[in-house]
């Protein structure tokens, strides 16, 4: 009968080892739990600290990741503290958004509306509410418009309908603003448009004043 180790391995590198130990001719050693006296105990003896040292090290490149990660966490949320958009008081300061958009409102509703005979009022206002460039703008345009309103009985109402801002600080604000103005002429029906005006606003005097207008 052949061996089972015939079968699988070479006869001629295979014998059969006297306590049922495997001998491997060709390599020339046993095969077995005896193969290497000793050696196990040694090789555990010198594994121990190279694999603690191991750990060690893995522990320390661990720590290290973590404390880069974390820095760059306290990096990133400053550069996002310090970006423009978290200085924009319009999107952290209800109150101070609110204050600007109603003094904007209530300057634009007065100085675009006007009657044959208050025309002086209006230009009183202009002059309270607005400044630099949009009192320049204001000043040269209503020259001409006051005397068409005492000669044709014109009357021009103005009312805000909506209004945004855009970007606010704690002395600027930009805002976008939609208008309704209905305009009457004697012996006419009255005719209604709207209006979409840019506006940048400063706070001058604890006032909140236009500075600039411009028709969208």
């Amino acid at each position: 009968m052949v061996s089972t180790d015939e079968r699988i391995g070479n006869p001629d590198e295979r014998v059969a080892a006297p306590d049922g130990e495997r001998v491997d001719a060709g390599a020339g050693g046993v095969v077995g739990e005896d193969a290497a006296p000793g050696g196990g105990a040694e090789e555990a003896d010198a594994a121990g600290p190279r694999r603690r040292r191991l750990v060690t090290g893995a522990v320390a490149l661990l720590a290290a990741a973590l404390l880069a990660a974390g820095v760059g966490c306290f990096v990133e949320a400053g550069r996002l503290r310090d970006t423009p958009a978290t200085g924009n008081l319009a999107l952290t300061d209800s109150t101070a958004t609110a204050r600007v958009v109603g003094d904007v409102s209530n300057a634009l509703a007065k100085v675009f509306s006007y009657g044959p005979q208050d025309t002086d009022a209006t230009k009183e206002s202009a002059e309270r509410y607005l400044a630099g460039k949009a009192l320049q703008q204001y000043a040269a345009l209503f020259g001409q418009v006051e005397k068409q309103a005492g000669d044709q009985g014109l009357t021009l109402t103005t009312h805000v309908v909506r209004a945004g801002v855009t970007r606010l600080t704690g002395t600027g604000a930009h805002l976008l603003v939609f208008l309704d103005q209905v305009y009457e002429r004697r012996g006419r029906a009255a005719t209604t448009a709207a209006a979409q005006l840019s506006v940048t606003a400063e706070l001058r005097g604890g006032r909140w004043r236009i500075v600039d207008i411009a028709a969208r």
